[in-house]
Protein backbone atom coordinates (compact mmCIF):
# COMPACT_ATOMS: atom_id res chain seq x y z
CA UNK A 1 0.00 0.00 0.00
CA UNK A 2 1.39 3.14 -1.03
CA UNK A 3 1.65 5.56 2.42
CA UNK A 4 1.98 9.97 2.46
CA UNK A 5 4.13 9.39 4.65
CA UNK A 6 5.95 6.30 6.07
CA UNK A 7 8.86 6.54 8.53
CA UNK A 8 11.32 3.40 8.57
CA UNK A 9 13.45 3.03 11.64
CA UNK A 10 13.38 6.82 12.38
CA UNK A 11 15.83 7.72 15.50
CA UNK A 12 16.60 11.10 17.30
CA UNK A 13 19.46 10.23 19.73
CA UNK A 14 20.76 13.29 22.43
CA UNK A 15 24.16 12.28 23.82
CA UNK A 16 22.72 9.09 25.91
CA UNK A 17 18.96 9.39 25.18
CA UNK A 18 17.06 8.45 22.63
CA UNK A 19 14.51 10.90 22.12
CA UNK A 20 12.64 8.64 19.52
CA UNK A 21 13.50 5.38 18.90
CA UNK A 22 13.48 3.24 15.76
CA UNK A 23 9.70 4.34 14.93
CA UNK A 24 7.92 3.36 11.97
CA UNK A 25 4.45 4.80 11.47
CA UNK A 26 2.31 5.07 8.16
CA UNK A 27 -0.16 7.23 7.33
CA UNK A 28 -2.68 7.69 4.44
CA UNK A 29 -3.86 10.87 2.25
CA UNK A 30 -7.14 11.63 4.20
CA UNK A 31 -6.47 10.57 7.78
CA UNK A 32 -6.37 12.16 10.46
CA UNK A 33 -3.40 10.18 12.34
CA UNK A 34 -3.67 10.49 16.40
CA UNK A 35 0.15 10.77 17.70
CA UNK A 36 -0.71 9.11 21.16
CA UNK A 37 1.62 9.64 24.16
CA UNK A 38 2.54 11.57 27.35
CA UNK A 39 4.54 14.59 27.71
CA UNK A 40 8.35 13.83 27.06
CA UNK A 41 6.88 10.34 24.94
CA UNK A 42 8.65 11.79 21.65
CA UNK A 43 5.60 12.98 20.09
CA UNK A 44 7.29 16.46 19.48
CA UNK A 45 10.71 15.21 18.18
CA UNK A 46 9.11 12.99 16.42
CA UNK A 47 6.93 15.89 14.26
CA UNK A 48 10.18 18.02 13.95
CA UNK A 49 11.54 15.42 11.95
CA UNK A 50 8.76 14.56 9.91
CA UNK A 51 8.86 18.40 9.27
CA UNK A 52 12.08 18.96 8.20
CA UNK A 53 12.37 21.04 11.48
CA UNK A 54 15.42 18.71 12.93
CA UNK A 55 17.67 16.06 11.73
CA UNK A 56 17.19 12.45 12.45
CA UNK A 57 20.04 10.60 13.60
CA UNK A 58 19.47 7.57 11.55
CA UNK A 59 16.34 6.27 10.17
CA UNK A 60 14.91 7.57 7.42
CA UNK A 61 11.33 8.35 5.55
CA UNK A 62 9.22 8.99 2.62
CA UNK A 63 6.76 11.97 2.42
CA UNK A 64 4.57 12.11 -1.01
CA UNK A 65 6.69 9.43 -2.42
CA UNK A 66 10.02 11.40 -1.91
CA UNK A 67 12.85 10.05 0.06
CA UNK A 68 13.73 12.26 3.29
CA UNK A 69 16.63 14.10 1.96
CA UNK A 70 14.37 15.34 -1.08
CA UNK A 71 11.89 15.84 0.68
CA UNK A 72 12.84 19.34 2.14
CA UNK A 73 11.88 19.99 -2.03
CA UNK A 74 8.45 19.61 -1.14
CA UNK A 75 7.63 20.92 2.39
CA UNK A 76 5.60 23.59 1.25
CA UNK A 77 2.84 20.74 0.85
CA UNK A 78 3.18 20.28 4.82
CA UNK A 79 1.98 22.97 7.32
CA UNK A 80 2.87 22.44 11.11
CA UNK A 81 1.86 23.92 14.07
CA UNK A 82 4.77 22.50 16.69
CA UNK A 83 4.70 24.03 20.00
CA UNK A 84 3.70 27.80 20.50
CA UNK A 85 2.08 29.09 17.18
CA UNK A 86 4.25 31.91 16.25
CA UNK A 87 1.83 34.99 16.01
CA UNK A 88 2.71 38.78 16.73
CA UNK A 89 0.06 39.84 19.91
CA UNK A 90 -0.03 43.42 18.45
CA UNK A 91 -1.57 42.67 15.03
CA UNK A 92 -5.18 41.27 14.37
CA UNK A 93 -5.64 37.77 12.72
CA UNK A 94 -5.72 38.92 9.48
CA UNK A 95 -2.61 41.17 9.70
CA UNK A 96 -0.81 37.71 10.85
CA UNK A 97 -2.30 36.25 8.34
CA UNK A 98 -0.87 38.75 5.66
CA UNK A 99 2.65 38.40 7.09
CA UNK A 100 2.54 34.79 6.71
CA UNK A 101 1.37 34.89 3.04
CA UNK A 102 4.07 37.24 2.16
CA UNK A 103 6.33 35.60 3.79
CA UNK A 104 5.91 32.32 1.25
CA UNK A 105 4.77 34.14 -1.34
CA UNK A 106 1.50 33.27 -1.47
CA UNK A 107 -0.49 36.06 -3.61
CA UNK A 108 -4.23 34.39 -3.72
CA UNK A 109 -6.94 36.71 -3.72
CA UNK A 110 -8.31 36.82 -0.58
CA UNK A 111 -6.68 34.35 1.00
CA UNK A 112 -6.35 36.19 4.74
CA UNK A 113 -10.41 36.11 4.70
CA UNK A 114 -10.58 32.56 3.46
CA UNK A 115 -8.55 30.89 6.38
CA UNK A 116 -10.45 33.32 8.65
CA UNK A 117 -13.68 32.05 7.93
CA UNK A 118 -12.19 28.44 7.14
CA UNK A 119 -11.19 28.20 11.45
CA UNK A 120 -14.12 30.78 12.36
CA UNK A 121 -12.33 33.91 13.06
CA UNK A 122 -14.35 36.12 10.25
CA UNK A 123 -15.67 38.60 12.78
CA UNK A 124 -12.78 38.91 14.73
CA UNK A 125 -12.02 41.92 12.73
CA UNK A 126 -8.92 44.44 13.70
CA UNK A 127 -9.02 43.13 17.66
CA UNK A 128 -5.19 42.22 18.84
CA UNK A 129 -4.32 38.80 19.23
CA UNK A 130 -2.86 39.15 22.40
CA UNK A 131 -6.23 39.49 23.44
CA UNK A 132 -7.47 36.42 21.72
CA UNK A 133 -9.06 33.61 24.24
CA UNK A 134 -6.75 30.13 24.02
CA UNK A 135 -8.67 28.52 21.76
CA UNK A 136 -9.02 31.56 19.05
CA UNK A 137 -5.13 31.77 19.59
CA UNK A 138 -4.97 27.87 18.74
CA UNK A 139 -7.63 28.30 15.78
CA UNK A 140 -5.24 31.16 14.36
CA UNK A 141 -2.29 28.81 14.39
CA UNK A 142 -3.92 26.39 12.25
CA UNK A 143 -4.79 29.23 9.81
CA UNK A 144 -1.24 29.89 9.90
CA UNK A 145 -0.12 26.13 9.27
CA UNK A 146 -2.88 26.42 6.19
CA UNK A 147 -0.99 29.13 4.07
CA UNK A 148 0.00 27.66 1.13
CA UNK A 149 -2.87 25.29 0.54
CA UNK A 150 -0.56 22.06 2.37
CA UNK A 151 -1.62 18.86 1.91
CA UNK A 152 -0.72 17.22 5.20
CA UNK A 153 -0.92 19.27 8.21
CA UNK A 154 1.21 18.81 11.45
CA UNK A 155 -0.78 20.22 14.72
CA UNK A 156 1.52 19.46 17.80
CA UNK A 157 -0.95 19.23 21.16
CA UNK A 158 -3.55 21.99 19.59
CA UNK A 159 -6.12 20.90 22.31
CA UNK A 160 -3.89 21.68 25.45
CA UNK A 161 -4.73 23.79 27.87
CA UNK A 162 -8.14 24.46 25.86
CA UNK A 163 -11.10 24.84 27.95
CA UNK A 164 -14.02 22.20 26.48
CA UNK A 165 -15.35 25.36 24.31
CA UNK A 166 -11.74 25.95 22.64
CA UNK A 167 -11.61 21.96 22.42
CA UNK A 168 -14.69 21.62 20.44
CA UNK A 169 -13.48 24.45 17.85
CA UNK A 170 -10.51 23.28 17.71
CA UNK A 171 -11.69 19.66 16.68
CA UNK A 172 -14.77 21.27 14.61
CA UNK A 173 -12.05 23.49 12.47
CA UNK A 174 -10.04 20.26 11.97
CA UNK A 175 -12.92 17.52 11.24
CA UNK A 176 -14.49 20.10 8.40
CA UNK A 177 -10.89 20.26 6.32
CA UNK A 178 -10.42 16.93 6.38
CA UNK A 179 -13.41 16.55 4.97
CA UNK A 180 -14.20 19.02 2.64
CA UNK A 181 -10.64 19.95 1.28
CA UNK A 182 -9.66 16.19 2.02
CA UNK A 183 -6.19 17.83 4.21
CA UNK A 184 -4.29 14.78 5.83
CA UNK A 185 -3.97 15.82 9.76
CA UNK A 186 -0.65 14.67 12.39
CA UNK A 187 -2.26 15.04 15.66
CA UNK A 188 -0.81 14.45 18.77
CA UNK A 189 -1.86 14.47 22.02
CA UNK A 190 -2.07 13.05 25.63
CA UNK A 191 -5.87 13.68 25.95
CA UNK A 192 -6.97 10.59 24.76
CA UNK A 193 -11.03 11.15 25.24
CA UNK A 194 -10.65 14.14 23.31
CA UNK A 195 -8.49 12.64 20.30
CA UNK A 196 -10.36 9.64 19.84
CA UNK A 197 -13.71 11.90 18.67
CA UNK A 198 -12.44 12.51 15.77
CA UNK A 199 -8.87 10.44 14.54
CA UNK A 200 -9.27 7.54 12.09
CA UNK A 201 -5.89 6.11 12.53
CA UNK A 202 -3.64 6.21 15.72
CA UNK A 203 0.18 5.59 16.27
CA UNK A 204 1.05 4.95 20.73
CA UNK A 205 4.71 6.33 21.68
CA UNK A 206 6.04 5.42 24.81
CA UNK A 207 9.51 6.63 25.97
CA UNK A 208 10.83 7.41 22.10
CA UNK A 209 9.03 3.71 20.94
CA UNK A 210 6.19 2.95 18.90
CA UNK A 211 4.04 0.61 20.55
CA UNK A 212 1.17 0.10 18.48
CA UNK A 213 -0.13 1.38 14.94
CA UNK A 214 -3.80 0.93 15.11
CA UNK A 215 -7.57 2.10 13.04
CA UNK A 216 -9.75 3.92 14.78
CA UNK A 217 -11.95 0.97 14.59
CA UNK A 218 -9.54 -1.46 15.97
CA UNK A 219 -8.93 0.83 18.70
CA UNK A 220 -12.64 0.83 19.41
CA UNK A 221 -12.92 -2.50 19.45
CA UNK A 222 -10.64 -3.16 22.03
CA UNK A 223 -12.14 -0.36 24.10
CA UNK A 224 -15.43 -0.85 23.86
CA UNK A 225 -18.21 -2.94 26.06
CA UNK A 226 -16.85 -6.30 26.80
CA UNK A 227 -16.69 -9.62 29.11
CA UNK A 228 -13.41 -10.02 30.58
CA UNK A 229 -13.26 -13.63 31.69
CA UNK A 230 -10.29 -14.35 33.98
CA UNK A 231 -9.47 -18.62 33.72
CA UNK A 232 -6.40 -20.83 34.43
CA UNK A 233 -7.44 -22.80 31.64
CA UNK A 234 -7.82 -20.76 28.39
CA UNK A 235 -7.78 -23.59 25.93
CA UNK A 236 -10.52 -25.18 27.82
CA UNK A 237 -12.45 -22.50 27.57
CA UNK A 238 -11.88 -21.62 24.28
CA UNK A 239 -13.59 -24.84 23.25
CA UNK A 240 -16.61 -24.11 25.33
CA UNK A 241 -17.38 -20.93 23.90
CA UNK A 242 -17.69 -22.40 20.45
CA UNK A 243 -19.61 -25.23 21.43
CA UNK A 244 -22.21 -22.46 23.15
CA UNK A 245 -21.82 -20.30 19.72
CA UNK A 246 -20.27 -17.97 20.92
CA UNK A 247 -17.40 -16.90 18.15
CA UNK A 248 -16.30 -13.26 19.39
CA UNK A 249 -14.03 -13.73 21.38
CA UNK A 250 -10.36 -13.53 22.03
CA UNK A 251 -7.59 -14.60 24.11
CA UNK A 252 -5.95 -11.46 25.67
CA UNK A 253 -3.44 -13.30 27.88
CA UNK A 254 -2.08 -16.53 29.85
CA UNK A 255 -5.22 -16.34 32.29
CA UNK A 256 -7.74 -13.90 30.29
CA UNK A 257 -10.67 -14.27 27.61
CA UNK A 258 -12.05 -11.11 26.09
CA UNK A 259 -16.19 -11.91 24.61
CA UNK A 260 -17.16 -8.94 22.61
CA UNK A 261 -21.45 -10.73 22.54
CA UNK A 262 -23.50 -12.10 25.29
CA UNK A 263 -23.26 -9.54 27.60
CA UNK A 264 -27.11 -10.14 28.59
CA UNK A 265 -25.79 -13.89 28.97
CA UNK A 266 -22.98 -13.85 31.32
CA UNK A 267 -24.77 -16.28 33.90
CA UNK A 268 -25.59 -18.87 31.02
CA UNK A 269 -21.97 -18.53 30.33
CA UNK A 270 -20.74 -19.21 33.30
CA UNK A 271 -23.27 -22.26 33.33
CA UNK A 272 -21.77 -23.26 30.50
CA UNK A 273 -18.58 -23.38 32.37
CA UNK A 274 -19.26 -25.20 35.28
CA UNK A 275 -20.78 -28.31 33.30
CA UNK A 276 -17.87 -28.26 31.04
CA UNK A 277 -15.71 -28.61 34.46
CA UNK A 278 -13.54 -25.20 33.65
CA UNK A 279 -12.30 -23.38 36.64
CA UNK A 280 -13.69 -19.80 35.97
CA UNK A 281 -12.30 -17.09 38.32
CA UNK A 282 -14.01 -14.17 37.08
CA UNK A 283 -16.17 -13.14 34.88
CA UNK A 284 -17.58 -9.54 34.31
CA UNK A 285 -19.10 -6.99 31.95
CA UNK A 286 -16.61 -3.92 31.18
CA UNK A 287 -16.11 -0.58 29.42
CA UNK A 288 -12.28 0.74 28.94
CA UNK A 289 -11.79 3.81 27.87
CA UNK A 290 -9.14 4.70 25.81
CA UNK A 291 -7.09 6.43 28.62
CA UNK A 292 -7.36 2.92 30.66
CA UNK A 293 -6.03 1.43 27.79
CA UNK A 294 -2.96 3.26 27.00
CA UNK A 295 -2.05 2.65 31.09
CA UNK A 296 -2.68 -1.01 30.65
CA UNK A 297 -0.25 -1.01 27.49
CA UNK A 298 2.30 1.56 29.04
CA UNK A 299 2.38 -0.16 31.85
CA UNK A 300 0.24 1.83 34.50
CA UNK A 301 0.33 5.65 36.14
CA UNK A 302 3.71 4.92 37.63
CA UNK A 303 5.63 4.95 34.48
CA UNK A 304 4.22 8.95 34.04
Amino acid sequence: MDYLLSTENLTKQYKNKKAVDSVNIHVRQGDIYGLIGRNGAGKTTLMKMISGLAASSSGSFTLFGEEGGAAGRIMNRVGTLIEEPGIYGDMSAYGNLHAKCIALGVRGRDTERKLLEIVGLADTGKKPVGKFSMGMRQRLGIALALVGDPDLVILDEPINGLDPQGIAEVRAAIERLNKERRITFIISSHILGELSKFASRYGIIHNGALLQELSGEELSQRCSRKILLTTSDTPAASTVLEKAGIRKYRVTGKNTVEIYEGFEQTAEINAAFVAGGVPINGIAVVNQELEDYYLELTGGTGNV
